[in-house]
């Protein structure tokens, strides 16, 4: 059976996998998205299937007010002596100056499904923090170091370790550099391994952009020195021609039966003719082979290259198509129950009554209206990942609006600089109007207004062809009407405007700029991959 790359499509950077008793489990990064963290679960390493967040809570994650691609960096997902332990950084600040305030925290649970500790402060002198177990019980804290008064490649300084305390639930001892990284420059994402006697130190370098790479190396002794791979580095996409760009930062653990090592690795896949990954950094998987001490990445055709495979080979026939081993919810979501938050996310704050409720209207998700779109605050939003180049997304839609700063509808958006609304407002004399806001790092604009009934509902739809989309509107919900303008979704990129590490994400939105207390409600939402 062939399992083709990505294994996990659209924004699902940095990740972490750990096997827990037979079962491979995967931790990636969400940013500013909350709740912070998400988990995928695989038995077979060919079906992966959503579980909880463990940061659902604000007593375990507090992100308002981080700016866009800050909050959760690279978690790091653990197993020892049946307690799972979660390493994770929030990120407040990242790119004003040459400072970072990345505080690193630790959350422990004895079930993946949690209910999880409440996270203790660890430290805070870098980010991409993780928690090694050595064979002899003690536990190691890692994390890049971040050095402010230096500049470019030589700001990410080296890589940290200092011992961990279980009972006192603080770090404790010498703080050891081990690591200053190779020519590659910029390391960071340390992992620590222990195998044969040797400890093996993974780490990111090279950027988080086309250059990016994985590099490996090793020592007898847990504080160095360490030889790096004869062919480094372990993975890169940098000098090949293959179809996964971007190829870094990743981890490895065996297989659920034990037999193999596989490492995930983030990736992107750019649209055709362009270098923006509109999808965002997603995550790759290779198997692994040994040979004279040392990981090698095993092809599709069995060599072994420091390159991403197209795809790995498990037992049996057929063929996964990227992203395709995913169990979603559903394809048209509605709002009986709130199993759709296994696929939706909201901003910085968490899904709760304050804005948004399944009850106060039953069969309806109803949104309060919040900030607006370029608040760090509180927006309205509730939105899930775009997972594929070809997508066609639907809403239903009930708004009264009584003023211009009342607005709601759909969203399709990377962050706070880049976004598209279609929304429903009001207009002092054309009355309720249907219209497209474009928000880029260019400027502001709002385009083609139509007049639409007051009384009926409002339908609209998203549907994007790779590089282009469109809005589209219904009263009815049989004939649609296109709206202007042509949406540019490939500028809904890391590559595109100011520096970010996200993807896009389409979804519902409401904002009240007067009282926040102005709601829409919501019938459905329904999101299908085409072609």
């Amino acid at each position: 059976m062939k399992i083709y790359n990505p294994i996990l499509s659209g924004f699902h950077a940095d990740p972490s996998i750990v096997n827990a008793d037979g079962e491979c489990i995967i931790a990636n990064s969400t940013f500013e998205w909350f709740p912070g963290v998400e988990l995928h679960r695989s038995n077979d390493m060919k079906t992966w299937k959503p579980a909880p967040s463990p940061l659902s809570e604000k007593r375990l994650l507090d992100m308002a007010g981080n700016k866009a691609s800050s909050g959760i960096w690279a978690p790091c997902l653990s197993y020892s002596d049946g307690i799972f332990y979660l390493v994770f950084t929030n990120v407040r600040s990242w790119n004003d100056g040459p400072w970072k305030d990345c505080p690193n925290f630790l959350t422990t649970a004895e079930s993946i499904e949690g209910p999880w500790s409440d996270p203790v402060f660890m430290n805070a002198s870098g980010f991409d923090a993780s928690l090694f177990h050595d064979d002899d019980g003690k536990k190691w804290f890692v994390n890049m170091e971040w050095d402010y008064r230096q500049q470019g490649p030589r700001q990410f300084s080296g890589i940290l370790v200092q011992e961990y305390d279980c009972k006192a639930k603080k770090l404790v001892g010498k703080v050891h550099k081990i690591f200053l990284g190779t020519d590659i420059g910029l390391v960071e994402g340390p992992h620590l391994y222990k195998r044969d006697g040797w400890y093996y130190l993974v780490c990111a370098e090279g950027g988080t952009s086309y250059e990016h790479a994985i590099t490996c190396a090793r020592s007898k002794n847990l504080f160095g020195p360490y030889e790096v791979h004869p062919a480094n580095p372990l993975i890169t996409s940098y000098g090949y021609d293959c179809k996964l760009k971007r190829a870094g930062h990743g981890s490895w653990c065996k297989s659920p039966d034990g037999k193999k090592d596989y490492l995930v690795y983030l990736c992107g896949r750019p649209l055709e003719g362009t270098e923006r990954c509109v999808l965002g950094r997603e995550t790759g998987i290779a198997e692994l082979e040994w040979k004279e001490g040392w990981p090698w990445v095993k092809q599709s055709d069995g060599t072994l290259k420091n390159c991403p495979p197209d795809y790995i080979e498990l037992k049996g026939r057929g063929v996964v198509a990227p992203g395709c081993g995913v169990v979603h919810v559903a394809e048209k979501y509605e709002f009986k129950n709130k199993d759709f938050l296994a696929e939706f996310k909201t901003l910085r704050i968490p899904f709760d009554d304050k804005r948004f409720s399944i009850s106060e209207r039953p069969g309806f998700l109803r949104i309060h209206g919040g900030q607006s779109p370029s608040s760090c605050f509180e927006q309205s939003i509730l939105a899930r990942r775009q997972t594929d180049f070809d997508f066609v997304a639907e809403t239903k839609m009930e708004f009264s609006p009584e003023n211009f700063q009342h607005f709601a509808g759909m969203v399709y958006r990377y962050d706070e600089k880049s976004q598209y609304l279609c929304i429903v407002t009001q207009d002092e004399q054309k009355g309720k109007v249907i219209q497209v806001m474009s928000i880029m790092p260019e400027g502001f604009s709002r385009e083609m207004e139509c007049q639409i009934d007051e009384e009926k509902p409002v339908w609209i739809r998203l549907e994007v062809h790779q590089k282009t989309g469109f809005f589209y509107w219904s009263q009815d919900g049989k004939n649609f009407r296109q709206i202007r303008p042509l949406i540019d979704a490939s500028k809904l990129s890391d590559e595109y405007g100011t520096q970010g590490f996200t993807g896009a994400f389409v979804g519902m939105y409401c904002a009240d700029l007067i009282s926040y207390k102005k709601f829409a409600d919501f019938e459905y939402f329904s999101y299908k991959r085409l072609g």
